[in-house]
């Protein structure tokens, strides 16, 4: 620093015959001091200054000068920094200045010590030459006295791109050489150093480069500039955060998410940018909300099905464009499946039955015919059952079932199959006990008109006509038709009855006539048969009985006989009327045949019986007619 204080007064030295010349010609009061100067505090500082004054002015009683501080003027009474003539200074500058210059050499230089914040402003020189001849130049010099060394920032710092940040220290204390120092650089990539020193109207400054290329991940982080004056305790720091500037490099949402439909959800969207992005949430083409800052949120309330899909949230800073998106599924139970309406078709016919929904997650779809599975289980939104060559057994009502983990619906249609007339097997014609009876049944859709034909008679029998005792019933699609052909007591040459009829049955589909047969024919002779075995049966069991009796009271009396004869007639003749009566309960009193057990499904037939008669007091040829208790007994014989 002494050498460059040498080199600062060998050129004001030069620099003053050149400004004496310029005086001589102008003949005008001049000064020169740097405008601008710096120094920090706890140090000192020069104060470089050359002034002029008119040739023609001879000073008086020497050369003086005074330095001001903040005001040209006395009559303001500015503090006073220095004054050649007395030792009479303001305070704060007692002990601090001293005049470096020799005002006859018209050097001004001035120097002052142990500097604070306080003396920052501006100095003035004012020339005192004797009489009158005293002036204050107007221009001054210009102190800043720092408490930190400056650090030269760019207006922008962007992300990847080189940036230089200068450290300033000024050099103007000639007893004292700062150096500069930077702090907390590890962090950096590659960082770089240059140190520089500035001399500019005879004031120094010393400074120092840093070079490296910020990335995003040093914005707001510290950098430190540290000044220092070896061999004293004098150390200045000065920290900064850097604000880089970056286009956005991530933008964070929720994770694509599932929602109950009516319930809320709210999108969160943060963008890490430099400076805050502008961000908006996006569905498809709408923006739906938009804010400048470092996040920003979207709340659905109420949510629908229309609210599924993909929410996209962007981030634009002016220095890049980002955005990331999200997928929002809204999970609600089947819609009420759309199926086919109900339709009539015609036997033979095709059918497809189509059911579609909604629902999320995607509903199974299940046909089912009167409550019973037809076709397949479809996961899908929908479903269509083939119906190939429908029949009757088709008709009926299917429905279609919806179902997902959150509910069910169905929706049902009902299908109508129209088809010509069928003759069941239950058509036939039976023995009753009035005579014949004849029952056409028959299915069809529309149902069918049954109609009987007797082609003995050439006779047509239907609804329309009252003879024997026609009847017709519908059920559905089931129509039976019933008529009796003889009344009780009828026959034909051979006992039995003549049968001969024709059921005729008929739609708009079709039309056929069958002949009904007489099916119960067979089980009639057989109970007429069953009936006359069943009836000796029973006589020759009584007769056993009797005979049973007898030969046991012939052996209790010593009178062996062989015929078998009633000791007690009154006792065994009771008896034997009681089975008679028990006999006819079963034939009937008026000889018709009543089945029981299998034959209960005929009516009662006609049997032929046999019954019992006693011969009294008719003694066999050879045998006693008085017993031996002397009561009368009669012979059992079979009519």
């Amino acid at each position: 620093m002494v050498q460059r204080w040498a080199e600062t007064m060998w050129c004001l030295e030069l620099l003053l015959p050149l400004l004496l010349i310029i005086n001589d010609a102008s003949c005008q009061w001049n000064v020169w001091v740097p405008r601008d100067i710096s120094a920090m505090t706890n140090s000192c500082v020069v104060i470089p200054c050359t002034f002029m004054y008119p040739s023609g002015i001879r000073p008086y009683r020497g050369i003086h000068g005074i330095w001001y501080f903040g005001q040209p003027y006395p009559q303001l009474f500015p503090p006073v920094v220095f004054k050649s003539r007395t030792d009479v200074v303001h305070e704060s500058y007692k002990g601090r200045t001293k005049l470096l210059g020799d005002l006859h050499q018209r050097n001004c230089t001035l120097l002052i010590n142990n500097i604070g914040t306080e003396h920052s402003g501006r100095y003035y020189f004012r020339a005192d030459l004797g009489g009158a001849n005293m002036y204050t130049y107007p221009d001054y010099a210009e102190l800043k006295v720092l408490d930190q060394p400056n650090i030269d920032i760019p207006e922008e710092i962007v992300s990847d791109e080189s940036l230089e940040l200068t450290c300033y220290a000024p050099d103007n204390c000639p007893d004292m050489t700062p150096e500069i120092q930077w702090m907390y650089t590890d962090y950096l990539p590659d960082p770089e150093f240059s140190s520089d020193y500035l001399e500019e109207s005879n004031t120094a400054v010393l400074s120092n480069t840093l070079t490296f290329t910020p990335r995003p991940m040093h914005n707001g982080q510290l950098l430190g500039c540290r000044v220092y004056y070896p061999n004293t305790t004098l150390v200045y720091e000065r920290l900064i955060s850097l604000d880089i500037k970056y286009a956005p490099r991530s933008v964070w949402v929720n994770v694509s998410s599932e929602v109950m439909e009516g319930s809320s959800v709210t999108l969160h969207c943060e963008v890490d940018s430099n400076p805050p992005s502008r961000i908006s949430w996006m569905f498809g083409d709408e923006e739906l909300l938009w804010d400048t800052a470092s996040n920003i949120s979207l709340s659905l309330d109420d949510v629908t099905p229309a609210n599924e899909g993909i929410y996209t949230c962007v981030g634009n800073n002016g220095y890049g464009v980002m955005n990331t998106s999200l997928y929002l599924a809204v999970k609600y139970p089947p819609r009420e499946p759309t199926v086919n309406n109900s339709m009539t078709v015609l036997e033979g016919t095709s059918l497809a039955l189509h059911c579609s929904t909604q629902g999320s997650p995607a509903p199974t779809l299940t046909w089912l015919k009167d409550g019973e599975l037809v076709g397949t289980i479809t996961a899908d939104e929908l479903s269509v059952l083939e119906i190939m060559e429908i029949t009757p057994q088709g008709d009926g009502q299917y429905r279609c079932l919806a179902e997902n983990e959150h509910g069910r619906a169905s929706s049902s249609l009902n299908i109508t199959v129209e088809y010509a007339p069928v003759l069941l097997e239950e058509s036939k014609c039976t023995v009753v006990r009035e005579g014949v009876q004849c029952v056409c049944m028959a299915t069809g859709n529309p149902e069918p008109t049954i109609e009987f034909y007797l082609p003995d008679l050439n006779i047509t029998i239907n609804e329309t006509d009252g003879r024997y005792n026609f009847y017709t019933h519908t059920d559905g699609h089931t129509s039976t038709g019933m008529i009796k052909l003889r009344e009780k007591g009828e026959r034909v040459d051979n006992g039995g009855p003549a049968v001969n009829v024709h059921c005729s049955i008929y739609n708009m589909y079709g039309r056929e006539s069958v002949l009904l047969e007489l099916q119960q024919e067979k089980k009639y002779m057989m109970a007429v048969i069953v009936g006359t075995i069943g009836g000796v049966a029973v006589i020759a069991f009584i007769i056993a009985a009797v005979r049973y009796v007898g030969h046991n009271n012939k052996k209790e009396n010593g009178n062996p006989r062989q015929d078998v004869v009633l000791e007690n007639p009154a006792l065994y003749y009771s008896a034997v009327k009681k089975d008679k009566q028990n006999l006819r309960k079963k034939v009937g009193e008026d000889g018709d045949y009543q089945p029981v057990g299998p034959m209960a499904g005929l009516e009662r037939q006609e049997l032929n019986y046999a019954a019992l008669e006693f011969i009294g007091a008719r003694p066999r040829e050879g045998a006693s007619g008085r017993g031996d208790d002397g009561s009368n007994y009669t012979e059992i014989k079979a009519k």
